[in-house]
């Protein structure tokens, strides 16, 4: 038996005839930029979210870079950012001129908000929330922090899509909420796609300005702007598929409590939810502090698939050398990065292959695997 990391096609399988009917319907349309299937998808996602607005976008890096550009955040700014984030995040801060504080990661593998506070400098404008692996950071201290040191707080939301705060969808607690629809995402697309949601309608107007060359007015541009637009189809298939995210997201809880109760190897270190968090189980990722590399030999002896979320920090990518850190200034981040492995988690998974991973898994002893 053959079991992928992540599955797209299963997925796909499960609603194709819809998919392929709303494909169908916007390529007859003849309008595919800017159109009833953008507007509608704004609408709908922006409800889903409970905010009072949505922005489509073309990424989840645009959303992230172009939040930082409207709220004025760049040269000489500062943005605390978590040691183990996807370097999109920092990628997000560093484009517009911004430099990225990094702070260490608790034991859910979000920021740890007690340690926020000792980050901030009088150049802080920002923290840049990232939810990551389908569960939220701490938003009670986070938001408290902010209030108090008067900052402004970006949830990054690439792999929270539908997960909860204390009862509130995350991307719905900050300022701005930022969204990546890539295709591996809870809510993913068939192509590149991202949004940002808000509350704040002079900030959302801004984001559709910015997103078509800076202009409101058809060849009348007010600033230099970006070309950033979801496009129809993409919207389109995102209506379909978000008709059907609850589902999928209870399905991949049911997937994520099946290895919670039946994985028994000594040598992993099982993820674990925070008090006043749900989780999304965007990945279902495992630490194996010892053995990893010979563990995921074995998994790929089977015909199992695995992915590690993240194997090089920030900080160590060869992109911010610049920044001038070295191995051992995030010990966390960089433990992490050596012993996270994510496990097959996709929608449409069988029972027999997550028992076929299981078994796998829970017969691995370190020395005596074939």
């Amino acid at each position: 038996m053959k079991v992928l990391a992540n599955d797209l096609k299963r997925q796909y399988e499960l609603h194709a005839a819809a998919y392929e009917e709303k494909a169908l319907a916007v390529l007859r349309s003849g309008w595919y930029i800017l159109g009833q299937e953008v507007e509608a998808f704004e609408r709908e996602w922006a409800n889903y979210i409970g905010t009072g607005y949505c922005v489509g976008l073309a990424s989840g890096l645009d959303a992230l870079w172009i939040s930082f550009r409207l709220l004025g955040i760049g040269e000489g700014d500062e943005v605390i950012v978590c040691s183990n984030a996807y370097i999109a995040c920092v990628m997000g801060i560093t484009m517009n001129g911004a430099k990225p504080v990094f702070v260490e990661p608790d034991e859910y593998d979000n920021i740890d908000a007690d340690k926020i506070e000792a980050a901030i400098t009088p150049s802080t404008k920002a923290i840049l929330a990232v939810h990551l692996f389908g569960q939220s950071c701490d938003m009670d201290k986070i938001m408290s922090i902010a209030h108090s040191h008067h900052l402004r707080v970006i949830e990054d939301c690439a792999q929270s899509h539908g997960n909860h705060w204390r009862g509130r969808k995350v991307g719905s607690i900050g300022d701005i909420g930022c969204f990546s629809f890539y295709p591996t995402k809870g809510c993913g697309a068939f192509g590149d796609g991202g949004c940002i949601t808000t509350n704040d309608k002079k900030l959302a107007e801004d984001f559709k300005m910015f997103r078509n060359y800076g202009s409101r007015v058809h060849y009348h541009n007010e600033v230099v702007g970006a070309n950033s637009r979801l496009d129809e189809i993409q919207a389109g298939l995102l209506r379909v598929k978000l008709q059907y995210l609850e589902d999928l997201n209870a399905e991949r809880r049911r997937l994520a409590a099946r290895y919670l109760n039946e994985l028994k190897n000594p040598y992993l270190i099982l993820p674990r939810v925070r008090e006043g968090a749900d989780s999304s189980w965007h990945q279902f990722v495992v630490h194996v502090p010892a053995h990893r590399e010979e563990l995921m030999n074995h998994l790929k002896n089977h015909q199992i698939g695995t992915m590690i979320h993240y194997p090089i920090p920030p900080h160590l990518s060869e992109a911010y050398q610049y920044l001038g850190f070295h191995r051992g200034a995030f010990p966390i981040a960089e433990k992490n990065a050596e012993e996270v492995l994510s496990l097959p988690m996709y929608n449409g998974m069988t029972e027999e292959e997550q028992a076929f991973v299981l078994a796998t898994i829970n017969q691995f002893q370190p020395g005596k695997n074939e």
